[in-house]
């Protein structure tokens, strides 16, 4: 069910990869939000280059689809540096770390996605990498087993979460720099939605690039995906210009309503209130009533209902409020 949903803002298919990457912001002046991060950023970076020093480790953390990688691809401008991406899962052997490190020139950028997915044998090896620029690689087995250092040229990690709980306090403990992202306001969102449509090729009026905003759940990357959606019916039912009747028929049509709920959202909801009267109820259960996967509502559907205030978490489940009530336009009578 949920792989077909518009608002799977943590999944790119290829095509969208291709696209996303020319609406990327290419420096920090152009990363749109986020202003405290973007700030911080930039006095770090300058402080590294007047030393000729690469910048320290960074970890970035936060829901999917905010612009943690962009803002990594963005320092990499910054600094002058070359950039290399893999990803936690990607790493299934101390020899594939020993690769990409042993590759990097002074000053270089790694940048690792999913970094709490690391196995603890690979985080073993990063310890040394990060503090030391040097990694200790065992060859042969038994009595003929030895040590071999390798010493790696000072270069930056920069590693990205959507669950920084799960990274080991070892790991976590050797990046110098944390920045947390949060969800964008609509204002800033609106400004993203305009300046992709520009790089679209796209005519958009400034009240149907905020109505896009605030369907966007808080995020860049779902912002962009409904923007796409609102020019192809632009373009079939319209004269080309994305206007405020085609904004509203194209984002009902997916089923993404004012609030950036989409059924899933709303069946969710819904789940607890009339399936759990309002709540509490586990998690496991809602996942079940849903034949959804736990993590996938724990990651990613429901960060923005506590955001917005749909729901809230206690010890004993999840309780909807009355926000939920109102917005389903249900009454808010938990014996119905």
């Amino acid at each position: 069910m949920s792989e077909e949903r518009i608002v799977n803002y943590w999944k790119e298919n290829e095509e969208e990869q291709i696209i996303n990457l020319s609406l990327r912001p290419q420096n920090l002046s152009e990363f749109i939000g986020q202003e405290g991060i973007s700030s911080s950023l930039s006095i770090s970076i300058e402080a590294a280059k007047k030393r000729t020093e690469p910048l320290e480790h960074l970890l970035l953390s936060g829901p999917p689809g905010l612009g943690k990688t962009s803002l990594a691809h963005c320092i990499s401008k910054e600094m002058n540096a070359k950039f290399t991406a893999t990803s936690g899962p990607a790493i299934e052997r101390a020899g594939d770390l020993v690769g990409i490190l042993t590759n990097l020139e002074a000053g270089d950028i790694l940048f690792i996605d999913e970094i709490h997915r690391l196995s603890r044998v690979i985080e073993e090896f990063l310890y040394p990498a990060m503090e030391n620029f040097q990694i200790d690689f065992i060859i042969d087995k038994g009595p003929y087993a030895k040590s071999v250092k390798f010493n790696l040229k000072p270069f930056t990690l920069i590693g990205a979460t959507t669950r920084k709980g799960l990274l080991s306090a070892p790991l976590r403990g050797r990046f110098g720099l944390f920045f947390d992202f949060d969800f964008y306001l609509p204002e800033d969102l609106a400004v993203i939605v305009r300046r992709s449509a520009k790089l679209l090729d796209v005519e958009i009026d400034e009240g149907s690039a905020l109505e896009i905003a605030r369907r966007s759940r808080g995020t860049p990357r779902l912002c962009n995906r409904l923007l796409k959606r609102a020019r192809d019916y632009a373009q079939v039912l319209g004269k080309g210009i994305i206007d405020a009747d085609i904004t509203r028929e194209s984002l009902d049509k997916i089923g993404v309503d004012k609030q950036g709920l989409d059924d899933l959202d709303r069946k969710y909801l819904k789940a607890i209130i009339n399936l759990h009267k309002g709540g509490p109820a586990g998690i496991e259960a809602i996942a079940a009533t849903l034949s959804e996967d736990r993590l996938t509502l724990e990651d990613v559907v429901e960060p923005y209902l506590l955001k917005e205030g749909f729901i809230v978490r206690t010890p004993r489940g999840r309780i909807v409020t009355e926000l939920s009530y109102r917005h389903l336009n249900i009454s808010c009578n938990k014996e119905s």
